[in-house]
């Protein structure tokens, strides 16, 4: 269960970063909103994910994971180019997160 809650508190939390710009320096009411309930869902189900995996375990993937998901969300929604470095970077990521918690003794408590 607490996989599945950082899944939706990554979800969240890339919500709440991608509308940070359509909120044009909060500016705009909609996106602003969004922002601020996407990062308090986040920071909830963040909560509850640290009552059973470690904190280095569970922040490393929720950011890591995050900015993968922003860049591929910048690239779909905002037109942001990403070079071949760049998607070699958002490989090395993933790979970081997977072997963390797929091969790291420390994953549970």
């Amino acid at each position: 269960m607490a996989y599945l809650y950082l899944f939706f508190a990554i979800i969240a939390e890339v919500i709440a970063t991608s509308s940070i710009k359509a909120s044009a320096g909060f500016s705009k009411l909609v996106p602003s909103i969004v922002v601020i309930i996407g990062y308090t869902i986040s920071f909830m189900l963040l909560s509850l994910v640290l009552k059973t995996i470690p904190v280095g375990i569970a922040y490393a993937s929720w950011s890591g994971l995050g900015i993968v998901f922003v860049a591929i969300v910048g690239y779909l929604l905002y037109g942001q180019k990403l070079d071949v470095v760049a998607i070699c970077g958002i490989i090395m990521i993933i790979g970081g997160v997977l072997i963390m918690n797929i091969f790291s003794k420390t994953a549970y408590h």
